[in-house]
């Protein structure tokens, strides 16, 4: 079995998380999505301090109608920074014969160096890497950080890079829509309307429960 992980603050989900997990699925033909809300992000706070259960019923009210989809509360559960990789040790143990891919925006995928164990996560799994609007990764092989590099094998006609572990890193390019939790957040302060961004059900809870009001 193959599963998609898709961390995130969601903070709120929008139409664009939306989409990249389909096309995740369908790129690299996954019988899962799992949506994972971070509950303690390690590199930034979470603005606006939206709580945890509030973003988990986003998310199920955003995915409710897509039968690959389903939300884990697996970070709220056990407490502590969201380390990506402890997530990934935690789903490894609980679907020992699932082959997992981590699903992640290309700004991340730059970021990389400075998560903790970063290097673990290139030997735990795979990766679905999205290219953002002004995020395009022209070469991924040096986009990777110095210390592994020497680790990967790059095919330029596929554009993936290949582990020694046997894990990969698939790239999957042009999916640029320009939408972010934070302009979602900027329009509702501003008292805008968000219809076009996020799903109709997801718009109609924030609105019913203040979420962003201030």
């Amino acid at each position: 079995m193959k599963i998609g992980l898709m961390g995130g603050t969601f903070n709120p989900i929008h139409n664009a998380h939306l989409r990249i997990a389909e096309e995740a699925r369908i790129a690299c033909a996954l019988d899962r999505v799992i949506f994972i809300p971070a509950a303690d992000p390690p590199h930034k706070k979470l603005a606006g301090d939206v709580s945890f259960d509030l973003r988990c019923q986003m998310v199920l009210l955003a995915i409710k109608d897509n039968p690959f989809f389903e939300l884990s509360p697996l970070e709220g559960d056990r407490g502590g920074k969201s380390y990506s990789i402890d997530t990934i040790r935690i789903f490894q143990k609980q679907m020992p014969d699932a082959e997992l891919y981590f699903i992640i925006g290309g700004d991340s995928f730059l970021e990389l160096g400075s998560w903790h164990r970063y290097a673990d996560i290139f030997r735990s799994c795979h990766l679905v890497v999205f290219e953002r609007p002004g995020c395009i990764i022209e070469n991924p092989h040096d986009a990777l950080p110095t210390i592994v590099k020497g680790e990967f094998g790059y095919d330029g006609e596929t554009r993936r890079l290949s582990h020694v572990s046997g894990h990969s890193v698939h790239f999957v390019p042009g999916l640029l829509q320009d939408i972010s939790s934070t302009e979602i957040r900027r329009l509702l302060a501003s008292g805008s309307g968000i219809d076009t961004l996020v799903p109709p059900a997801v718009a109609a809870y924030i609105s019913q429960q203040r979420i962003y009001n201030e």
